[in-house]
């Protein structure tokens, strides 16, 4: 309101009830006069700056742009949600490995398909074993030997072994008996007759049967020696054509068995040869003795009994007796214990061998489907080096054994503090994007892994629903349900904003004091979509979403130092 003029009637000092003198009238009016003109100067003054304000005032809010609230901005909700960590994972059996013999050999027979389910134990395959089975025949015989042996000390001396060293004796005896009477004519013939015999047998021996076993037996060396030399060279042969890639490696290897079957004849042609020969040795120099004592004894009985001979048939009857006395008393028990020794490694020999035997059998260790199938009846196999994983599988396997499934995930170092065991997890495949199949936490890794400097955990998640329609090597994402935040405080992702010069801090946009500012907040997981904040915010508050057309960010956030 503009200031209004004074009258001055209004000034007259009548109207205050002041009657001053006539003289002295005029000078007290223009002295109010000029009091009331600087009154009104300063008014004037007053309202000439509160008016220039107010139109600068109104000059600046038509020149800044008018920014509309509700619709760049956001409300801060206050929500009851569930805490979802979100990850991505595969689908893989519970548990896999490759089926291989234990020794390399050719695999006989295979009795399933790729397919097939399995139980544990059953009979996947079975190699070739005619060797090993004569090898287990033999060590059987020989434990039936062992046996029969311990059987007899452990049951004693027979009434006829007893008997026999009774007649022994008797021998002896009536030996001794015939020395002490002195030689007759009829002995000293009986003598020359066998002197006679024994020399006839000593010529027989030196050229007669046994030469003729050792030629076999020399002949028998020569032809396996030939064939000896003729393999070896062969497979020195065939070596170089391996080497050259000619030749499969188990080819090589068959022509490398006949080889070492040759030599190994040929060694029981030489040992066959040798006995010969020592056979031959021994039979001379046993009939050159047995001469030799015909000969002494015809003349001995020439020449009568001399004392020695009296004393050697005196310690035959001795030795007799003791033999006899021996059979009566029974078995020594350390006789018996070695017995009983020999018959224990005769069965741990036979077990050795049903062992050898039953590895030529691939059972199934655990109940499952065959997944793969790598080889064929006939085919050479040889035991596998990485058998636990089947991706690895190599033509040495048979065959690539799965069971059940799960779900290996891969979780962030920042959110696997939320995961737990027996958690529930929602799993969705890209094969079936419409369906939800439940899970549970089966395990933690108890340690990180690395994939493109990110730092990971593995989670291993048992299926409950779906595995009927999930195969292994299926991709799915997971979705691990946690704990119940009530009341907790949710934005979009899109209105977080970080602040680099402040060590990445986060933060939102908001409008106070008729600008918009960077407020700093603590931010915790991502629900639903939202991020939820810790700190900074209140519900109602409103955080913008859009920045008004002509501003950037950098104008916004503080200025790096």
């Amino acid at each position: 309101m503009q200031p209004q003029p004074v009258s001055d009637k209004e000034l007259t000092p009548e109207k205050n009830g002041y009657q001053p003198p006539q003289t002295e009238r005029e000078p007290f009016l223009q002295s109010k006069r000029k009091r009331q003109k600087k009154h009104w100067l300063m008014v004037a003054v007053i309202a000439t700056v509160l008016g220039s304000a107010t139109l600068i005032s109104i000059a600046m809010r038509k020149a800044a742009p008018k920014i509309d609230i509700p619709k760049l901005t956001v409300p801060v909700e206050s929500k009851n949600l569930t805490v979802q960590i979100v990850a991505s994972g595969m689908v893989r059996p519970v548990q896999t490995v490759n089926l291989s013999p234990k020794t390399q050999g050719r695999l006989a027979e295979l009795y399933v398909e790729q397919g097939e389910r399995v139980q544990k134990g059953q009979l996947i395959a079975r190699m070739e074993s005619s060797e090993i089975e004569a090898q287990l025949m033999q060590a059987q015989a020989r434990l039936l030997s062992a046996k029969a042996r311990l059987a007899k000390l452990q049951a004693g001396n027979r009434a006829e072994e007893i008997a026999q060293a009774r007649a022994r004796l008797s021998q002896a005896e009536a030996r001794l008996a015939q020395l002490r009477a002195g030689s007759r004519v009829e002995e000293i013939a009986q003598a020359q007759a066998r002197v006679e015999q024994a020399r006839t047998n000593l010529a027989d021996a030196e050229s007669g049967t046994l030469l003729n076993e050792i030629a076999q037996a020399q002949a028998q060396v020569e032809s396996a020696k030939a064939l000896a030399e003729l393999m070896s060279s062969r497979v020195r042969r065939y070596q170089e054509l391996r080497q050259q890639g000619a030749i499969a490696e188990y080819t090589f290897e068959e022509y490398k068995k006949e080889e070492r079957s040759a030599l190994a004849s040929l060694q029981e042609a030489q040992k066959r040869l040798a006995r010969a020969k020592e056979n031959q040795r021994v039979e001379i120099a046993r009939r050159r003795a047995a001469l030799e004592i015909e000969q002494q004894a015809l003349l001995q009985l020439e020449n009568g009994t001399r004392p020695e001979e009296l004393r050697r048939s005196e310690a035959e009857v001795a030795e007799a007796q003791s033999n006899l006395k021996l059979l009566q008393n029974g078995t020594r028990p350390e006789d018996i214990a070695q017995a009983t020794a020999e018959v224990a490694e005769a069965e741990a020999q036979v077990r050795y061998y049903e062992v050898l035997l039953e590895d030529t059998k691939i059972r199934a260790p655990f109940s499952g489907i065959i997944t793969q199938r790598y080889a064929t009846e006939g085919a050479f196999v040889t035991p596998a080096t990485s058998a636990s994983d089947a991706s690895s599988a190599t033509s040495t396997s048979i065959v690539a054994l799965a069971r059940d499934l799960e779900v290996l995930a891969k979780v962030p170092e920042a959110d696997i503090s939320q995961i737990k065991v027996s958690q529930e997890v929602e799993i969705i495949a890209d094969a079936y994007p419409d369906k939800i199949f439940k899970g549970r936490v089966r395990l933690i890794a108890p340690e990180a892994i690395k994939e493109r400097d990110v730092t990971l955990f593995q989670v291993r998640v048992e299926i409950n629903t779906g595995k009927d329609e999930l195969q292994s090597g299926m991709n799915v994402d997971l979705k691990f349900l946690g704990a119940q935040l009530n009341n907790a405080l949710v934005v979009p992702p899109g209105v977080i904003v970080t602040d680099k010069c402040n060590r990445g801090q986060k933060g939102v946009l908001i409008y106070e004091e008729n600008k918009i500012k960077f407020k700093p907040v603590t931010i915790g997981s991502i629900i639903d979509n939202q991020i939820q904040i810790l700190e900074g915010l209140k519900p109602g508050d409103r955080v913008f979403a859009e920045l008004p057309e002509g501003q950037n960010i950098e104008d916004i956030l503080p200025k790096c130092k």
